[in-house]
């Protein structure tokens, strides 16, 4: 069906889209309906009881579980995040917070109608909610409690330009300033149940978590503590046991070994060692055949194609990779100008025959070197094709500044680490404390 020309039609007591698909959307006016009025008591019984802060929690922790969002959903998301100045793009930011709230409490809620009431004098839309009210008591407080965003006290929901009697869409007029064309990507994508309302909220605090003055502190009091280390001349016996001991006895180990390892590469391509392309740090949900990936760290022969030469799989917590080897198989078929591929593990790989003789027929099928590493004899052959002798001291203290400055979110370009990172942050603070 061709496109359509999107318009609204204004009568006495009801709106009307008409989507560019020429789907219809009647929006009448009035006192809040019955099935409007138990929305509204769930929703709000469930923000009196801490449904947001409980959601706040759980997503600045690093090991938060998200689904798998589409690169257009988290796209827009990011850029919402990043709109946000001293002077504009805070209510923005607090009404979409508020939308993702609503639709994970109760998914037949409205986030388009954003008022509604018993009251006669007051404009209502039937199925709407209203938003004020629940904005100043339960969104724009936690907000602020937990530093995300800078709001007056009164809600974000105050501004003139959300308070207009027409629904959100892509034809709400009011002057919004902030990245107005994101938020009504994102509203329609919820509305259309294209985009889950939960993990969006979660990916969307976890963004303003990493935007707050309290990580930015933190992030530069790390790196201060860094180059504080660095004076006591340690040998890189010592940078690299404490990158290990920052690994193992962190928040969701499993993560930041992937990005230790990737850290380890940023380092060798700091120092022209490399001969390859690194490709940027995969996000924690795309390291899949669906992304076109082999490994969480890839190398490439060209700058951001998919050419990849050497590509390695971090695998925190495991041994035994029988079924890691048949999902490679299936990803070499889309690659066929690797060289190198593995695994590369915390712990003693368990190389037992069935592996051993595995590994040695997808070697000969796809022409191919496939190897199975503990991260110490990965790490140790690593140095030895790659670094000239004398440079390994240079190299230690690169790789800990690649790590440190990645959790920092200061290496965006290479590191886009898309979960919360403070409490990887203030980890390195407490450990790097005792080394001083």
């Amino acid at each position: 069906m061709a496109k359509i020309e999107p318009y609204i039609k204004i009568y006495k007591d009801k709106s009307i889209i008409v989507s560019e698909d020429g789907d219809t959307y009647e929006f009448e006016e009035g006192k809040l309906s019955d099935e409007a009025k138990k929305r509204y008591s769930l929703i709000k019984k469930s923000l009196e009881e801490g449904y947001f802060e409980a959601v706040i929690l759980e997503s600045i922790k690093p090991d938060v579980e998200i689904g798998e969002m589409a690169e257009e959903h988290t796209a827009a998301l990011e850029n919402l995040v990043d709109s946000v100045t001293s002077e504009v793009g805070r209510a923005i930011i607090g009404l979409t917070s508020m939308q993702l709230t609503l639709k994970s409490i109760d998914n037949n809620q409205s986030i388009r109608l954003h008022k509604g009431s018993n009251s006669k004098g007051s404009f209502s839309w039937k199925e709407g909610i209203p938003m004020r009210v629940l904005d100043k008591n339960y969104i724009t407080p936690l907000l602020r409690k937990y530093g995300l965003l800078k709001l007056n006290a009164d809600g974000f929901m105050m501004t003139r330009t959300l308070a207009e009697n027409y629904p959100y869409s892509k034809l709400y007029k009011a002057a919004i300033r902030g990245a107005k064309e994101e938020w009504m990507d994102i509203t329609e994508w919820i509305e259309a149940d294209e985009l889950n309302a939960l993990d969006a909220l979660k990916y969307f605090i976890g963004l303003l978590n990493n935007k707050t003055e309290e990580f930015n502190v933190n992030s530069n009091e790390a790196i201060d503590l860094l180059n504080k280390y660095f004076a006591t001349e340690p040998s890189k016996e010592y940078i690299r046991a404490l990158i290990l001991e920052y690994v193992e006895n962190s928040t969701y180990s499993a993560r930041l070994f992937e990005i230790t390892i990737h850290a380890f590469y940023q380092a060798l391509d700091e120092m022209k060692c490399l001969g390859y392309f690194l490709k940027p740090l995969s996000q924690m949900r795309s390291a899949n055949k669906k992304h076109g990936n082999i490994g969480d760290i890839e190398l490439t022969v060209d700058k951001g194609a998919k050419n990849i030469v050497e590509a390695w799989d971090a695998k925190y917590g495991k041994n035994y990779f029988r079924d890691e080897i048949e999902e490679l198989n299936d990803k070499l078929d889309a690659h066929p100008e690797a060289e190198i591929v593995g695994f590369i593990s915390n712990q003693v790989p368990d190389l037992k025959k069935e592996i051993t003789d595995r590994v040695e027929e997808l070697n000969e099928k796809h022409d191919i070197e496939i190897e199975i590493l503990s991260f110490n004899d990965w790490s140790t052959s690593q140095l030895e094709d790659y670094l000239n002798e004398g440079d390994e001291d240079e190299f230690h203290n690169r790789w800990i500044i690649a790590l440190i400055e990645s959790i920092a979110q200061k290496r965006r370009e290479f590191a886009p680490i898309d979960e919360p990172t403070i409490e990887w942050v203030n980890e390195f603070i407490a450990l790097v404390k005792t080394k001083i």
